[in-house]
């Protein structure tokens, strides 16, 4: 018996960003439109690519780079998406009221309208990641976007640590999770500890789709911004945690694989993970901490 095959081209944009956020629409655009070009079904843009990363110092002025959605940023994705017959994602600085600003991701289907709206939930305090300033965590919860080439999770950046989040995705029927990302190393850091932050960075998105039988792709900023190196490597893995693609270290790139979203069944029927999760035994995931004695909050 010969299984039906549902092949989805996915492209994971990588690329650097300027000061102007104006070229940086345009850049990704224009990304998009050579992802089309190449086949790509879903193009996934990196973490607020629309600017430089805005947090590596707190400073009140950065707020002026939000937007409102709908704002410039996503109608130029949505455009882009309609025009082009793709789905187009992406995070983007989202002023959502006087005060109130996320990191937000937004989908828009083949046809331009929106499908997927998610605000990112965990929101790191790192040295150059002061994201706690900017970034009130997300309240959508872990929504997917059903759209014609599929159904996609995207987490954004430090969401994609949490094994948690990759789950809940699969749950709801993501057969993509897609994290837009901006991860680079710290000048200081990067001789001891750059290769081993790399490689858990990797390590732990491989697990996501071996763990949830699917497809994982990440979009990664590349080039120097202020005193950060972002370490590009953008990648997509399969549902068996085999690597599709890995983009360079520093370079520009769109990275695009084919995707067999029948993969998905097949994999989760060989390693049947979600048959025996035993849901009745994880009402503790749900306290911050258990000690000795059992006793948690």
């Amino acid at each position: 018996m010969t299984t039906k095959r549902k092949i989805v081209q996915l492209a994971v944009v990588q690329m650097s960003c300027s000061t102007s956020q104006s070229e940086n629409i345009a850049k990704a655009v224009r990304c998009i439109d050579q992802a089309a070009d190449r086949g790509a079904n879903i193009v996934c843009l990196q973490e607020l690519f629309n600017a430089p990363y805005p947090c590596q110092s707190e400073d009140h002025d950065r707020f002026e780079w939000a937007e409102p959605i709908p704002g410039p940023t996503s109608v130029a994705m949505q455009d882009a998406a309609k025009k082009l017959g793709v789905v187009v994602t992406g995070s983007i600085f989202e002023r959502r009221a006087h005060g109130l600003y996320h990191n937000t991701a937004v989908v828009y289907d083949a046809d331009g309208s929106l499908k997927g709206f998610y605000r990112k939930m965990h929101i790191p305090d790192d040295p150059l990641y002061y994201e706690k300033f900017y970034f009130t965590p997300g309240d959508t919860g872990f929504t997917i976007a059903d759209t014609l080439f599929g159904r996609i999770g995207v987490g954004v950046c430090w969401d994609q640590w949490y094994p948690e989040a990759a789950r809940l995705f699969a749950l709801r029927g993501a057969e993509i999770l897609l994290y837009p990302t901006a991860i680079g190393w710290l000048e200081s850091d990067k001789a001891e500890y750059g290769t081993s932050q790399h490689e858990s960075w990797e390590t732990m998105m491989r697990s996501h789709a071996i763990a949830n039988g699917v497809f994982v792709g990440a979009a990664n900023r590349v080039g120097r911004e202020d005193a950060l190196e972002f370490w590009g490597g953008s990648f997509v893995y399969d549902p068996a945690g085999v690597l599709l693609h890995r983009a360079s270290h520093d370079r520009e790139e769109i990275v695009i694989v084919e995707c067999d979203l029948q993969r998905i069944d097949q994999q989760r029927t060989h390693w049947p993970f979600l048959r025996d999760r035993r849901v009745d035994a994880y009402g503790d995931l749900t306290k911050r901490f258990i000690d000795g004695t059992g006793a948690g909050a």
